[in-house]
C-alpha cells in the first residue's frame, strides 16, 4: 500500500507536538539542552535546602541546648505512632532524659475527630519518660510551613531543636528559619524501606513548594490565637 493510500491516524492517537523526536541534529541537540536545562531547574530548591542548612544538621548527640524540641507529625497506624514518627519520638525523649531540652512541641494534623496525632505523639511521650506538663500540643500542624509558622507566632518559639527523618529535617530547618524560629535539626536513623526512598523522592518535589513558602510566606490554612502553652511548660520546668 503507497504511504498515501494508508488511512489516516484518528486525531486522538497522533503524539502531541511537544512530544515528537526532532527529526534534525540541531532540533535534537535544542531538546537536549531544554531537558537539561529542566532538570536544573528541578533541582535548584533541594540545593537550596542543602546549602542553608549544611551546619544546622545533626544527630541526638550533637543537638546543642535548646528550650524546646518540635516534634513533626509522621502518621498513625491504628491510633498508635507509625514507626517512623516513634523514632522522631524517641528522639525527644531521649533529649529531654538528657538535659538538652525542656519542653516538646509536638505538631500534627487533627483536622477530623478520628485522627489525632498530637495526642498519640503526647501519649507515647509520656510512657516513655516525659512528663505531661512538659509536652504542648499543637492540632493544627497541617504541614512543615504550617507547623513552624504556628510554632513561631501562635505558641512563641524562638529557638527550638527541630526532630524527623534525615530525608526531611532540611527543608523542615530551612523553614522554621524563614519562619523566625532559629532551628538546629536531628535527622533521626530510619530503616531504609520503601517508606523511606518515597519520602526522599517526594522531597525533591516538596523543595520546590519550601522555596515558594520561604519566598512568599503564606499565612497558614489556620493560625488562630496565641497560645501560652510553651511559656507556661518553661515557667514549670524552670
Amino acid at each position: 500500500m503507497r504511504r498515501s493510500e494508508r488511512p489516516r491516524r484518528p486525531d486522538w492517537l497522533r503524539r502531541p507536538r511537544w512530544l515528537r523526536v526532532p527529526r534534525t541534529p540541531k532540533g535534537r541537540r535544542r531538546a537536549v539542552r531544554a531537558v537539561v536545562a529542566l532538570c536544573v531547574l528541578a533541582l535548584l530548591p533541594a540545593t537550596w535546602l542543602f546549602v542553608t542548612t549544611d551546619d544546622e544538621i545533626g544527630t541526638v548527640a550533637d543537638a546543642p541546648r535548646a528550650p524546646v524540641a518540635v516534634v513533626f507529625g509522621a502518621g498513625l497506624w491504628k491510633g498508635e505512632p507509625s514507626p517512623y514518627l516513634a523514632h522522631r519520638l524517641d528522639a525527644a525523649a531521649e533529649l529531654y532524659r538528657k538535659g538538652r531540652i525542656e519542653v516538646v512541641l509536638v505538631t500534627g494534623d487533627n483536622s477530623r475527630e478520628e485522627y489525632d496525632e498530637p495526642d498519640a505523639m503526647r501519649a507515647y511521650l509520656k510512657k516513655h519518660g516525659v512528663p505531661g506538663r512538659r509536652i504542648v500540643s499543637d492540632y493544627a500542624g497541617f504541614d512543615t510551613w504550617d507547623s513552624c509558622v504556628r510554632a513561631k507566632q501562635i505558641f512563641g518559639v524562638d529557638r527550638a531543636v527541630l526532630i524527623s527523618q534525615g530525608f526531611h529535617i532540611r527543608r523542615a530547618v530551612a523553614l522554621c528559619d524563614a519562619a523566625g524560629v532559629s532551628s538546629y535539626g536531628v535527622g533521626v536513623d530510619a530503616v531504609h524501606d520503601s517508606t523511606w526512598y518515597y519520602g526522599g523522592a517526594r522531597e525533591v518535589l516538596a523543595a520546590g513548594k519550601a522555596a515558594l513558602d520561604a519566598a512568599l510566606r503564606p499565612d497558614p490554612r489556620f493560625l488562630g490565637e496565641r497560645e501560652p502553652g510553651v511559656a507556661r511548660a518553661l515557667a514549670s520546668a524552670r
